[in-house]
C-alpha cells in the first residue's frame, strides 16, 4: 500500500542537479477542414486518424486504447488529443529555448505538409472562434467520454467549454530542491495573471465578440473550483511538497484505471479512497501511478508534478509559442531574477492577485494591482526576464541569445496591443467576425 511518504516522494524525486534543468513546451491547436472551416472528426477520409498516419510514417509510435489510437510517442515527445480533437504536441525536455523553438518549427513543418495533402488547417487560438458547441467532434477516449464529460455536466459551469473549445500553450520547468520549487511556484502563481494578459488570444465565440481578452482563461474560472485557479498555499513562504500532497489528497478523484477499465471515483477524494471508503477499490491495490494520474487531473494555473507547469496562456502562433518558454526561463532559471521578482510580488496579497487575474481575463493588461497597471508590471517583468536570458547566454547558430524570443512580447507591451486586440481590429467589422479571414491569416 502506498503511504504519504510515497506521495511526497513522487515530488521530491523530481529534483534535478542545477546543471541539468530542462525546458519543456506543450501547445494545442484546432484542426479544421479548409473547405468549410469545421473541425475534422476523429475518423474518416479527412480526420485526425489521417493526420496520425502521416506522423506514424515518420517514426512516431501509436498509443492505443482498445483499438483506437489516442496518442503518439517519439523519443521524449508525445502527441495527444484533447476532448474536441485539439491536437497537442508535448515536447521533449530540452536545454534551451532555441531548441524548443526548433522542435516546434519541425513539428509545424510536418503539419504544413499534411495541410497541403489533406486540405486541412491548424489554428492556434485560445478559444474556438466560430461554430456551435454541438458541432465539435468527440474523441473516443474513455476518460473524456465516461468520466470527465458527465462530471462537468453534473458540476454545471463552463467545464464542457474548457474541454471541447479551448487551446493553450504551457511551459514546464525543473526544480533543484524543495526551496527552489517553493520560490518558482510562488513566482509562477503571482505573475500568472500577467502571462494571461500578455498571451490573451480568445476574444471571439460563435462568430462574435465574447466580451473578454482571454475567454479561455475566464472559462477556467467557471470550471471546477476544487482543482483550478490560483492555489493560495503556493504563495506561502512555507509551501512544501507535503502541503501540496495534503491539498491533492482532498481533491475529488476523477478515476482509477484497472485492467483498462475506468472506475468512476468522482464522489471520493484520493484520501478517502486510500482510507478504504470506496468499496470498489482496495487501497492495497493503489500504486504511485494512480497518484500520478490523479495529480495530472489537477488544473491549477501552476501545477506541481515532478516538474512545474506554467499553464496561464492562450494558444497562439509560432512566435508566441517560443515566447512563453523564453519568458519563464529568463525569470526562474536565474536566482538573482527570482530575488528581484520576490521584492515585487511580496507586496501583493492572494486576494489582490486573484482579483487581478479575474480582471485581466476581461480587460487585459489595463487591469491594475497595487496601483500599477498590468502594462507597467509587464514591462518590468519582461526586462527582468531579458536580463535572466542574457545571463544564461545560450546562443543559436547565428550567435543570437535567447532574448530574441522575447521580441514578440516587447512589441505587445510597447504598443499596448495584445493579440486579442489586434485580432478584433483585423477581423471584426460591424460586430461580425470575418471567419474566413481569421482562419486564413492565423493558421500555422
Amino acid at each position: 500500500m502506498i503511504t504519504k511518504d510515497d506521495l511526497i516522494g513522487y515530488f521530491s524525486k523530481g529534483e534535478k542537479d542545477p546543471g541539468d534543468v530542462k525546458i519543456g513546451t506543450e501547445h494545442e491547436k484546432f484542426v479544421y477542414a479548409k473547405n468549410n472551416l469545421s473541425l475534422i472528426p476523429y475518423d474518416g477520409d479527412q480526420s485526425i486518424l489521417k493526420v496520425f498516419e502521416k506522423f506514424i510514417a515518420l517514426g512516431w509510435v501509436p498509443i492505443k486504447e482498445q483499438n483506437n489510437i489516442i496518442a503518439l510517442k517519439k523519443n521524449q515527445a508525445s502527441i495527444t488529443l484533447e476532448p474536441g480533437g485539439q491536437f497537442e504536441l508535448s515536447g521533449a525536455p530540452l536545454d534551451n529555448v532555441h531548441e524548443t523553438c526548433i522542435e516546434i518549427n519541425n513539428h509545424l513543418e510536418i503539419t504544413k505538409s499534411i495541410e497541403d495533402e489533406e486540405n486541412i488547417g491548424f489554428l492556434g487560438i485560445g478559444f474556438l472562434p466560430d461554430g456551435k458547441f454541438e458541432s465539435v467532434p468527440r474523441i473516443p477516449k474513455k476518460r473524456y467520454s465516461e468520466i470527465m464529460t458527465p462530471y462537468m455536466k453534473k458540476l454545471g459551469g463552463l467545464g464542457l467549454e474548457m474541454m471541447y473549445r479551448t487551446c493553450t500553450v504551457q511551459a514546464n520547468f525543473d526544480f533543484t530542491s524543495e526551496e527552489d520549487m517553493r520560490r518558482k511556484v510562488k513566482i509562477g502563481t503571482a505573475i500568472q495573471p500577467i502571462v494571461t494578459g500578455l498571451f490573451a488570444n480568445s476574444p471571439f465565440k460563435e462568430g462574435a465578440l465574447n466580451g473578454f481578452q482571454s475567454y479561455r482563461s475566464y472559462v477556467w474560472t467557471e470550471t471546477d473550483k476544487n482543482r483550478t485557479g490560483l492555489l493560495p498555499s503556493m504563495l506561502s513562504p512555507n509551501f512544501s511538497y507535503e502541503e501540496y500532497v495534503d491539498y491533492a489528497l482532498n481533491v475529488p478523484t476523477y478515476f482509477i484505471v484497472k485492467d483498462q477499465s475506468y472506475i468512476d471515483c468522482t464522489d471520493y477524494t484520493f484520501k478517502e479512497i486510500l482510507e478504504g471508503k470506496f468499496s470498489k477499490i482496495d487501497p492495497e491495490d493503489l500504486s504511485i501511478n494512480d497518484w500520478e494520474t490523479h495529480v495530472s487531473t489537477i488544473f491549477t494555473e501552476v501545477r506541481l508534478k515532478n516538474y512545474i507547469e506554467m499553464r496561464g496562456a492562450d494558444a497562439g502562433g509560432y512566435k508566441s509559442l517560443c515566447a512563453l518558454p523564453a519568458f519563464w526561463t529568463g525569470l526562474i532559471y536565474c536566482n538573482d531574477c527570482i530575488d528581484e521578482l520576490m521584492e515585487l510580488i511580496n507586496q501583493w496579497s492572494y486576494e489582490e492577485i486573484n482579483q487581478f487575474r479575474i480582471d485581466i481575463t476581461k480587460i487585459g493588461l489595463d487591469a491594475q494591482i497595487g496601483n500599477q497597471s498590468g502594462w507597467d508590471i509587464s514591462k518590468k517583468i519582461l526586462n527582468i526576464s531579458r536580463n535572466g536570458l542574457s545571463i544564461r547566454s545560450r546562443k543559436n547558430s547565428f550567435g543570437d541569445d535567447e532574448t530574441i524570443h522575447l521580441d514578440y512580447l516587447f512589441q505587445i507591451v510597447n504598443e499596448r496591443k495584445t493579440k486579442a486586440t489586434r485580432s478584433i481590429e483585423a477581423y471584426l467589422s460591424d460586430g461580425k467576425l470575418d471567419v474566413n479571414k481569421l482562419y486564413s491569416f492565423e493558421s500555422f
